[in-house]
Formats: structure tokens, C-alpha cells, sequence
């Protein structure tokens, strides 16, 4: 056996007396949480210690190669930690995400549980044979409440014959239009006859013959 699979072995066995069922979804990501922030704060550690060897080798240079080459071989190392940290860190996330996921989801499901269970004791009290019948009563009603509004809304004794009304409206209107012309005075006679189209010679008069003779008259005497 490994030294990991020892390490999670006695672990379990330890932890068994405190939770038979084994630890809750929930405690899970709060464990996972509390180690993504131990990682992290540790990342930080690591890359201010690689800032410090980068510092110390430019500080040797040339001058003291063993020295820098000392700091160079730390700065290594502690990448190193750092990768496999983020590495670890990638891993965590993965296994939070996916219970956090499952968690959800079990949740989900319980309450959609719960609701399929009131939603049969709701239907258990239901007979369709009775709704069918109920809704063929509802229908029927309401034909029976159309046909009384269509009957009371029907007026009575309208027997009319449109044609005559509109005939006897034309014939008010004709009224009203000349009792109007009265009113304002009414219009000129039109004679019946009609007028020449050319006005014919005027008739001879006793006057008309007296005043040719005249002039007859006066002409002689001129000549």
C-alpha cells in the first residue's frame, strides 16, 4: 500500500466514529475552500521568495557567480513548489465545482420531489369523469346565457319596412329644404314661356309714322 493510500486509510478510520454516512456535500466545499485559501496564500509566499533570489542573483552578477548561481538554483526549486501548487490548486477547484454541482442538483431534485408529491395529492381528489362533466355544465351555460342576452338585447315590434323610412326621410328632408327657401324669401318666378333668341322688329306705332313723315319733311326741305 502507498504512503497516500496509508494516509487516507487511517483517516477515514479516524473520522469514522464522527459521521457513519460520511461527510455532507456542504462540509466538503467548506474543507475545499479553506485549503484553496491556504494554497493561495502560500502562492504569494513563494512568488515574493522568487522575487528575493532574482534580487540576490543580479545583486552577485558576475562578482560572486557561486552566490548567484546559489540563488538561481533556489529561485528553481521554488518554481517548482509554485507549479506543482497551481497544479493542486486546478485540482481543488475541479472537485469544489463539481460538488457544488452535485450539491445543486440534489437539491433541485428534492424539491422537485416534493412537488410531484403535493401535485398527486392534489390530483388524488379529482375525478376526471366529474370534470368532464362539470366542464360540459359550464358550456352549456353559457350557451343558455348568450341565448337569454341575445333575446333581451332583440328589440320588440320592429317591423318596419326600411324603404319606406328611407322614402319618408327624403321626402322630411324635401320639406325642410323649402320651408328654408320660404324663409329666406324664396326664388324668382321662371316664366313659363320661352324667351325669343333674337329680339324681332319693333311694331309700328301711330308715333313711329308721325316722326318718319318729319323726317321725310325735313329732308326736303334741305334739298
Amino acid at each position: 500500500m502507498s504512503k497516500v493510500s496509508k494516509l487516507f486509510s487511517s483517516s477515514s478510520k479516524s473520522k469514522h466514529h464522527r459521521s457513519k454516512g460520511g461527510p455532507s456535500a456542504q462540509e466538503a466545499i467548506h474543507r475545499l475552500r479553506e485549503t484553496e485559501e491556504m494554497l493561495t496564500k502560500k502562492q504569494e509566499y513563494l512568488e515574493k521568495k522568487i522575487e528575493q533570489e532574482i534580487a540576490t542573483a543580479k545583486k552577485h552578477g558576475t562578482k560572486n557567480k557561486r552566490a548567484a548561481l546559489q540563488a538561481l538554483k533556489r529561485k528553481k526549486r521554488l518554481e517548482q513548489q509554485l507549479a506543482q501548487i497551481d497544479g493542486t490548486l486546478s485540482t481543488i477547484e475541479f472537485q469544489r465545482e463539481a460538488l457544488e454541482n452535485s450539491h445543486t442538483n440534489t437539491e433541485v431534485l428534492k424539491n422537485m420531489g416534493f412537488a410531484a408529491k403535493a401535485m398527486k395529492q392534489v390530483h388524488q381528489n379529482m375525478d376526471l369523469d366529474k370534470i368532464d362533466d362539470l366542464m360540459q355544465d359550464i358550456t352549456e351555460q353559457q350557451e343558455v346565457a348568450q341565448e337569454i342576452s341575445e333575446a333581451i338585447s332583440r328589440p320588440f315590434g320592429d317591423t318596419f319596412d326600411e324603404d319606406e323610412l328611407l322614402a319618408e326621410l327624403e321626402e322630411l328632408e324635401q320639406q325642410e329644404l323649402e320651408d328654408s327657401m320660404k324663409n329666406m324669401g324664396g326664388l324668382p318666378n321662371v316664366p313659363n314661356s320661352k324667351l325669343p333668341a333674337r329680339p324681332g322688329p319693333r311694331p309700328t306705332t301711330k308715333k313711329r309714322v308721325e316722326d318718319d313723315d318729319d323726317m321725310h319733311m325735313l329732308a326736303s326741305w334741305a334739298t
